[in-house]
């Protein structure tokens, strides 16, 4: 990593029963310019912590999914969240909603490792799209809108069908996307997989690791609206009146590992879509919160982030600004390597000048 890039580290500092989820972030969102909320792709929870030190973030707090929306399977059933975004008082997040294949073990013989690549999976609590109350660095159940006291604020979920939800449903037949689903191909596979997520005025932005078509990546709109309290349905946008969009992105090949707004542009952090080491880079799309359809979008490069031998893979963004006084970017990592993890529950993230 260039000196002219790198400003600083930052401790995340977790309570102990979490040590080994610091190693699987997966999102993150700053909120309030002191929390920092993350997701993780092994867990059904969404952790808080607090700017205790120009440097530093502490104070723990975990919330667990399933306490504000029913999940359709046991806790103990990831939902691999993927991306976290803040609109409106509510805190979104998304699971995967991506088939995954058996990973091989050290330990097993070929014979048993080669069994295990063929089985594929999907898992129920996977397919969760939602939103929860967010007032004062607080999840809630259910609240006043703070600044609409006749408004209602209330956790809620995109409607679920038998096993997955009413997005893949409509996506089953897409011409670009339908294929992928309907093959279930898992999303290391170049299958489908949501990695991104970013909300402007209710409207949903996705950001697909998954597949990328011709070195195309993909991002998808919804507009959501409660079909019933708790539950949100699709509404047809659009010229062609459809329940999504679909943007496409020149990525140079990458898939999209997450979203965050800067004004009006869409930030996008870009890396492989396969299993592998790889080149990670951060693309600039301008006026993204306004994108046309069936437009080719070529967003601007605007800087790499170094990645290890199997380690540190920049999985979330979140501006930093607020925090360091200049166009920053806070970057967390999945399997961060052996120097970034402190003491027992801690772990270094970067902030990284935003060019």
């Amino acid at each position: 990593m260039t000196d002219s890039l790198f400003i600083k580290n930052i401790l995340l500092s977790f309570q102990v029963s979490f040590q080994e989820h610091r190693t699987d972030l997966s999102a993150v969102i700053m909120t309030d310019k002191k929390y920092l909320w993350f997701g993780s792709d092994e867990t059904t929870t969404i952790e808080r912590l607090s700017l205790v030190e120009a440097d530093k973030f502490a104070e723990h707090k975990q919330f667990r999914v399933g306490e504000f929306i029913t999940l359709p399977r046991p806790e103990d059933e990831e939902i691999d969240i993927e991306g976290l975004a803040c609109d409106g008082h509510y805190l979104w997040f998304t699971g995967s909603h991506s088939y995954k294949r058996k990973k091989t073990k050290p330990e097993n013989s070929d014979s048993k490792n080669i069994s295990r690549l063929a089985k594929i999976e999907s898992e129920q609590n996977r397919y969760i799209l939602g939103r929860i109350p967010l007032v004062d660095g607080q999840l809630l159940k259910s609240c006043p809108h703070p600044n609409k006291p006749e408004l209602q604020l209330i956790p809620a979920k995109l409607e679920l069908t038998k096993d997955t939800n009413v997005l893949m449903a409509a996506l089953a037949d897409d011409p670009h996307l339908g294929a992928f689903i309907q093959a279930q191909i898992p999303g290391k596979d170049n299958g489908f997989d949501i990695e991104g997520l970013a909300v402007n005025q209710g409207r949903v932005f996705l950001g697909l690791r998954g597949p990328v078509l011709r070195g195309w990546a993909i991002i998808l709109e919804l507009e959501l609206e409660e079909s019933l309290p708790g539950l949100l349905k699709l509404r047809k946008i659009g010229a062609e009146k459809q329940k999504y969009k679909k943007h496409f992105v020149w990525l140079n090949g990458l898939g999209i590992r997450d979203l965050c707004w800067d004004g009006e542009d869409l930030l996008i952090l870009a890396g492989p879509t396969m299993d592998l080491d790889g080149i990670v880079q951060v693309y600039r799309l301008k006026n993204g919160v306004n994108l046309q359809e069936n437009v080719m979008n070529n967003p601007e490069f605007v800087q790499e982030i170094p990645h290890g031998n199997r380690t540190d893979k920049a999985e979330g963004i979140t501006l930093f600004s607020e925090i360091t006084n200049e166009p920053s970017l806070l970057v967390v990592y999945d399997s961060p390597a052996e120097n970034r993890l402190v003491d027992d529950s801690g772990v270094l993230a970067d902030v990284l000048r935003l060019g």
